[in-house]
């Protein structure tokens, strides 16, 4: 029964029952990435003449995990995906890393109260601003 309700409201972790039933109904499966995560698209155009693409994560849902190549084929950049037109991958290009953004592993730069917050004393050329324009 748990599993049941957390389908039907949690879209964060897994796709929604919803997302199920319509990518059953009107989409096949294109393709799957190194993570994990599987690709969509819908079997007929839709109203404009293209059709619709889902990427169902697995796991937490974190666009930043999409790869380039998928994410170029999710956003009509690309016309055929991945697993029939490989992206070549540029010797500039780096390993994808996660959004550490709000983990205990984000970047802190020095001074953050997130790292003791100490900062260096103001030298010199700091003026404090006053609302009644007196200096400090």
């Amino acid at each position: 029964m748990l599993l049941f309700f957390k389908r039907l409201f949690a879209w964060w972790d897994g796709a929604t029952l919803g997302t199920l039933f319509t990518i059953s109904k009107h989409g096949h499966k294109v393709g799957e990435d190194e993570f994990g995560n599987r690709y969509f698209e819908e079997k007929k155009p839709g109203i404009y003449g293209k059709k619709r693409r889902w990427v169902l994560y697995k796991g937490y849902a974190d666009a930043s995990r999409v790869p380039t190549e998928w994410h170029g084929w999710l956003h009509h950049t690309f016309a055929e995906p991945p697993t029939k037109a490989p992206l070549a991958r540029k010797p500039w290009e780096k390993d994808h890393q996660p959004n550490l953004t709000g983990t205990i592993y984000a970047w802190h730069p020095k001074g953050s109260l997130s790292r003791g917050g100490h900062r260096p004393p103001a030298t010199g050329d700091y003026e404090a601003w006053s609302p009644n324009g007196a200096k400090s």
